[in-house]
């Protein structure tokens, strides 16, 4: 019995030892630094490999060294593959919360109680429930996040940098251009839902920095 039970108990000593780790769990994540080992596949960092860190575990310590590592992850990941929005019915088989080599996943309530961890201040407020039509209280409402792997008021100042580096302040573009057009093309932002694009736009506006007139795709942005 003893010998059955020293891997796990191995893998479970390998997820206390991260407590003291010192890489950083909740920082932004820059899409400049190398995510890959090869091509543009994903690099899952080590502690991916760990059974254990497919279970919340009940040590509070333990788990709350855990849910920064998910955090972490989960923004590393949502960065490489230029993610905005987490659909939880689609991304809890996806390669974030499944490991097919291990046979193991973070169901469902987890993956919930990991992104409520990532929207309070304590989580750095680097998710956010998606609401419709009220705000998500309920695990039923619960089903999209917004991952804010950079927040709005850093997309905010990139997008003005580039504004402001390509001469256009003084003009109007739409909210189309911004998002879709072959001036943005390789600007980090491209492809940016709309209604998460509006927000960094609001960012400007309460700045004094941007206007907006119309309430769809081709709404004109004047920028000061």
């Amino acid at each position: 019995m003893e010998a059955a039970l020293a891997p796990q108990q191995s893998h479970y000593q390998d997820l206390v030892s991260l407590q003291s780790s010192t890489a950083p769990a909740t920082t932004a994540v820059s899409t400049e630094q190398p995510l890959t080992s090869t091509s543009n596949a994903f690099r899952f960092p080590t502690y991916y490999s760990f059974p254990p860190f497919f279970t919340l575990q009940p040590n509070l310590t333990t788990l709350a060294r855990q849910l920064e590592l998910w955090s972490a992850l989960i923004q590393s990941y949502c960065a490489h593959n230029h993610i905005f929005r987490l659909s939880l019915s689609a991304a809890a088989s996806s390669p974030l919360f499944t490991n097919s080599s291990l046979n193991r996943r973070l169901d469902l309530l987890s993956i919930r109680r990991v992104l409520d961890y990532m929207a309070t201040t304590e989580g750095d407020r680097r998710a956010e429930w998606v609401s419709v039509g009220k705000k998500a209280k309920d695990a039923a409402d619960k089903s999209t996040a917004w991952i804010y792997w950079k927040r709005p008021e850093d997309w905010a100042d990139l997008v003005y940098g580039w504004v402001d580096e390509t001469g256009q302040k003084g003009s109007v573009l739409t909210v189309y251009e911004l998002r879709e057009s072959d001036s943005v093309s390789g600007q980090g932002w491209v492809g940016m839902d709309e209604e998460m694009l509006r927000r960094c736009l609001d960012v400007l506006v309460k700045r004094g920095k941007a206007q907006v007139f119309g309430a769809d795709e081709s709404a004109g942005v004047k920028f000061f």
